[in-house]
């Protein structure tokens, strides 16, 4: 690529980081307390909460890691989409109402965690403790897939040193959220969805325009895909082998994580209102359903586009980095196409930096709001809150950006095992707490422990010959953490005491909410 071509790019990119710092700036000063800080003070719109709620959902593994692996393994691969999907209808739904009804009637809860305290009544504080450690852990792994995710764009399109990359991407994410907070990330996050789904629609049509229909499966054999372009292209393929029901099951279970990720469930509890929020429901749905499938179709176009090369060979780049191949190859001709290309390439950053500062902002809140204000210092004053939030940010932002640092780290892995703990520790619990009224403090308890151990077990500890139980069975521990965490729930509630009377009206009382609404 020529000095010109990189120059035109890297003013994109500066017009477009400066654009986010300065909206960092513009919102600091709406931070009054606490509840605008973490919620915005449930202010959002229809529009900025579908799409901050979506694009801080997929962060850099919707324009990366799903298409590298379409682009290495073919079609079978977007059965994770197709689970996405019906996780992202489902939580719109059944979830979103119902919680942003009952963290209001529960004590107008704030986080995640202080509505599991506030839900069951826990005097002790058990769940908000438990609830928040399992935030902070794998909240850490999930913020460094999106810094890992910038490092190698960056490193991609600059030829910039991969950790000099982090040290960018982290520097802007930690600027604008330290400053201006849920607004701040939530505005930012309006902006990013944008241009993340015109990036997505645009740039795949043209690089198939440019091929032409009758080229592409000549091409993608050529390119030596598994199997061919027939097991290429048929869903029920895994590169040369078809695929098992636990390779289906895995990969759709990928939806059940949706109930249980606190930076999505947060955009649920900020809407102004239930006019807003139906308003919200239908954007997100049709958000998600174009993005999802325009992500695999760039890995299927990409591979013939891409060809003679052939990525995750030696010499080239990773398969994950696909889209940015396309983007740089369709938009480098000249001066003003490469200031385009800087502009769409942004749409990665973009995907990238709507998760993180999500990640840390909620982080933050379990740390300031839940651990030191609710636990360790309830006489806390709002000003001292947001002083030991915004000093969380800055180090949980190190802490991730130092589990990033292996450049040979896989975006795909870190968001799995973090989407797992979630899903897994939180979902059942957070579906249940909403529709189960005997559900008790001792289920709750059990459903968190038992997920986010499940998990944990599954991934890492490497019991069956030598290898992970998730290495030898292939089955995704989400599934598995999930079911362990629903059947925890139900039993230890039924052999327990059934929840006070208080907590049962408050329970009944979340419909007569909806009516007055």
């Amino acid at each position: 690529m020529s000095t010109a071509n990189l120059t035109a790019i890297l003013i994109a990119f500066i017009i477009y980081l400066a654009g986010m710092i300065l909206i960092g700036v513009a919102q600091m000063n709406k931070n009054n307390n606490a509840e605008d800080y973490f919620l915005g003070g449930r202010g959002l719109n229809g529009w900025v909460a579908a799409l901050s709620a979506q694009a801080s959902d997929m962060s850099g593994w919707l324009l990366m890691g799903l298409p590298g692996a379409v682009y290495a393994m073919g079609t079978g691969q977007s059965w994770i989409a197709i689970g996405l999907f019906i996780g992202t209808v489902f939580n719109w739904i059944f979830i979103s109402g119902r919680l942003r009804r009952y963290t209001i009637v529960a004590n107008n809860s704030l986080t995640l965690p202080e509505y599991f305290e506030n839900r069951f009544h826990d005097k002790k504080r058990i769940l908000l403790t438990i609830s928040s450690v399992v935030i902070i852990i794998f909240f850490l792994v999930y913020t460094a897939s999106a810094l890992a995710s910038g490092g190698k764009l960056f490193n991609s399109v600059f030829g910039v040193d991969y950790h000099m990359a982090l040290m960018i991407g982290a520097a802007v994410i930690l600027v604008y959220t330290f400053m201006g907070g849920f607004l701040a990330v939530c505005t930012t996050d309006f902006i990013q969805g944008t241009l993340m789904l015109i990036c997505l629609m645009i740039v795949p049509i043209m690089a198939y325009m440019s091929l032409g229909s009758g080229n592409m499966t000549s091409l993608l054999d050529q390119s030596g895909v598994a199997g061919g372009s027939s097991a290429f292209l048929n869903l029920l393929s895994n590169g040369e082998k078809p695929y098992t029901a636990i390779d289906i099951i895995s990969q759709l279970a990928w939806g059940l994580g949706y109930c249980g990720m606190p930076h999505i469930l947060t955009r649920f509890m900020a809407v102004k209102n239930e006019k807003e929020l139906k308003k919200s429901r239908g954007i997100a749905i049709i958000w998600v359903a174009i993005s999802l499938g325009m992500a695999c179709v760039i890995g299927v176009v990409g591979r013939a586009y891409l060809f003679p090369t052939v990525l995750g060979e030696e010499g080239t780049a990773s398969a994950e980095s696909v889209f940015i191949e396309m983007i740089t190859k369709l938009f480098t001709k000249d001066f003003s196409l490469a200031f385009i290309c800087g502009i769409f390439l942004c749409a990665i950053l973009a995907a990238i930096m709507s998760t993180a500062d999500s990640q840390l902002l909620v982080a933050s809140s379990s740390v300031s709001k839940d651990i030191f204000k609710d636990i360790l210092k309830p006489d806390a004053d709002d000003k001292t809150v947001l002083r030991v939030s915004r000093i969380t940010v800055a180090v949980v932002a190190i802490l991730a950006f130092a589990i990033a640092w292996d450049p040979d780290s896989s975006i795909m892995a870190l968001v799995s095992d973090a989407w797992a703990g979630l899903g897994s520790a939180f979902g059942p619990i957070v579906l249940l707490s909403l529709y189960w009224k005997r559900t008790n403090i001792a289920g709750a308890i059990a459903g968190m422990v038992s997920g986010a151990l499940a998990v944990i077990i599954w991934d890492y500890i490497p019991c069956m010959n030598g290898q992970t139980p998730s290495a030898y069975t292939g089955l995704y521990s989400l599934a598995l953490g999930f079911a362990i965490s629903l059947v925890s729930i139900v039993i230890f509630s039924l052999c327990t005491k059934a929840p006070a009377e208080e907590i049962v009206k408050e329970f009944e009382s979340v419909e007569k909410y909806t009516e007055e609404a």
